[in-house]
């Protein structure tokens, strides 16, 4: 392993970004754990983080939170692990312009309101690593999952705009795109859906309980579901690695749909597509 780095994770209260933290800071790394609720943030703080409060959707948080990391570390931040994100279910027809909006505020706007706040202190170090947590959806559209794939969908083309742009910078920008992870996406999705998605007289009301269904299993609700620790494998070597790789794909689908969208016809992939829900 290279020498330990300094790493700032978003979400880290469950899931991805929990387990992220802890395998980083088990390989020896200073992690600087952050998480939207304060219960969380002190949850984190009693099992020996460095943690702090960041809500995404809130640029006085991450205006806060930049000046807190700034202050623990001197300013001196090898990488940055854009974690943090939910997703919100739905058909596009039924998402109001108040809920796609609130899904790009924490997914896009905000992961790169603090990517934007965290670039220049890198750039006057010479050097770090800014990994962006996207998705298979971020690729791949699938159905009823709109609001989630367009956000991901405009990650990544920040994070490749912003890879030609710090050409030549020593920062380097690297995507992780899973697949189905165990966690507690689900479970937030199904509340989003409560809250958000008037069903009642939408033309998709049967689906939707089908959809009811899924988000409400125990367990793996996909084939080929991975435990959170095969997105820590990916980041860690985004981290320690000499050059790290601009993409890794996470999970048996996100290389079957990276593969097939390549080879291919579009209407062909849809047909697969339109029967996953």
């Amino acid at each position: 392993m290279n020498a330990a780095k300094t790493i700032l994770i978003t979400g880290c209260s469950t899931g991805i970004g929990y387990c992220t933290a802890v395998q980083l800071k088990l390989r020896g790394h200073r992690v600087i754990a952050t998480a939207r609720k304060a219960q969380d943030v002190e949850r984190l703080q009693n099992q020996g983080f460095e943690s702090l409060q960041l809500d995404l959707a809130d640029s006085h948080s991450i205006a806060q939170a930049v000046d807190a990391v700034i202050a623990l570390t001197g300013g001196q931040l090898d990488v940055l692990f854009n974690n943090a994100a939910f997703g919100q279910p739905g058909a596009v027809e039924d998402l109001s312009r108040d809920t796609l909006r609130f899904q790009f505020e924490t997914n896009v706007f905000g992961t790169q309101e603090l990517t934007n706040r965290i670039i220049p202190l890198m750039r006057k170090q010479g050097q770090g690593r800014i990994i962006y947590n996207s998705s298979v959806l971020g690729f791949v559209a699938m159905s009823y999952r709109g609001a989630y794939n367009a956000s991901k969908y405009a990650l990544e083309a920040l994070a490749d705009t912003l890879r030609l742009e710090l050409r030549g910078s020593g920062i380097q920008i690297s995507l992780i795109e899973p697949g189905p992870i165990l966690s507690d996406f689900r479970k937030n999705a199904l509340v989003l859906y409560q809250q958000n998605i008037l069903s009642e007289h939408s033309p998709h009301k049967q689906i939707y309980a089908k959809i009811i269904d899924r988000l409400k299993a125990e367990g793996a609700a996909a084939p080929f579901t991975l435990p959170a620790e095969a997105v820590a494998q990916k980041v860690i070597h985004a981290v320690e690695a000499k050059r790290a790789k601009i993409r890794y794909y996470v999970t048996f689908p996100t290389y079957l749909l990276g593969f097939l969208k390549r080879v291919l016809p579009d209407a062909w992939l849809d047909a697969i597509l339109v029967k996953i829900q």
